[in-house]
């Protein structure tokens, strides 16, 4: 980022300032008054001590200095010059398969909930990994594509926020859940592609076996990788129905296999990971990002941004409640 001025000869404006101060020191330009004295009879003058009336006049006259540098500022004409790589080939594909079931509410990710890990681990990658494409299918009893395949990573963060637990029913579909996934990237060009499955469940929904899914996966070049998330044991939950609204709290004997996400991985020589933190879940996601890496050919394009309107807006502001002050809490007259 470098910031940069068109009109630098603005700042000779400044020496207004202390022009003006010299002028005043010597009676020129100074401001109009018209003392008043009142008395009583015995001759007594009437003196009123007012510092609130002080600290207006100050900070009447400290907004009008403002919004003078503000002006001049903005006649300078500032601007900002950011870089943006811009790709001009296709980089990975990631589709990620979220499993919603009330299980992923359980409290034991550092005193963060499954799902919530997941999503803000999800965000952060995504936003710190610029040239590949992600999309998101998002599981319970059935499954469905919420994002399709983008690189607007705007759009695709926007779509993650509205996943919540128990949107797609009370069961784990994986096989239904990755199927989906792969007949939505199958026929993607991109050099790699894969399914990242987050969850924390054992398929017991839908019609499509998991190993199924897998070998379709493998037959059309996909990878997929398997993410266990929790850990084991007994564990706090806490889930609102979306459909009732009915708060269910309490706790949850986390004891499934995860044997069969590692096999559904293998198939389709992927790799699973186990996750019980916050941390390793974010070492498992960027390992995934790694290994799916692919060299993209790009260009670096200068992007300006100006501020001009926005900081005369500013002095405009500032202006106008240094005359409110005047105006109406000092009584003077400008």
């Amino acid at each position: 980022m470098q910031i940069d001025f068109m009109n630098p000869a603005s700042f000779l404006l400044l020496l207004l300032i202390p022009l003006l101060y010299i002028f005043r020191k010597i009676k020129i330009f100074d401001r109009i008054a018209l003392p008043l004295t009142f008395s009583d009879w015995e001759g007594f003058s009437f003196n009123q001590e007012n510092r609130f009336r002080k600290v207006l006049t100050v900070l009447s006259e400290g907004l009008c200095l403002i919004g003078f540098l503000a002006i001049i500022l903005a006649f300078s004409e500032p601007v900002i010059h950011t870089q943006e790589k811009v790709y001009t080939s296709k980089g990975t594909d990631v589709l990620f398969v979220l499993d919603t079931s009330p299980s992923m509410a359980a409290k034991d990710m550092n005193d963060s909930t499954r799902i919530q890990t997941a999503l803000l681990t999800i965000e952060n990658l995504v936003t710190n990994n610029a040239g590949a494409s992600y999309g998101l299918v998002v599981m319970g009893s059935e499954a469905a594509v919420l994002c399709p395949i983008t690189n607007d990573i705007k759009t695709f963060i926007n779509r993650l926020s509205e996943i919540h637990v128990g949107m797609m029913g009370d069961g784990t579909a994986i096989g239904t859940g990755l199927s989906s996934a792969v007949y939505h990237i199958k026929n993607s060009s991109s050099k790699k592609k894969c399914i990242v499955i987050l969850t924390d469940g054992e398929n017991n929904a839908g019609e499509i076996h998991p190993e199924t899914a897998s070998a379709l996966a493998k037959k059309n070049n996909i990878t997929i990788y398997s993410v266990g998330v929790g850990t084991q044991g007994t564990v706090p939950i806490e889930y609102t129905n979306p459909k009732t609204g009915k708060i269910y709290s309490g706790f949850l004997e986390s004891n499934f296999n995860f044997s069969s996400l590692e096999k559904i991985a293998n198939l389709s020589d992927g790799r699973y990971y186990s996750v019980e933190s916050v941390t390793a879940m974010n070492m498992a996601l960027s390992s995934i990002i790694k290994r799916q890496d692919v060299v993209q050919s790009y260009y670096v394009k200068t992007v300006d941004k100006f501020y001009y309107d926005k900081i005369i807006i500013f002095a405009l502001i500032c202006f106008c409640v240094a005359w409110f002050i005047k105006r109406f809490s000092l009584k003077e007259f400008i």
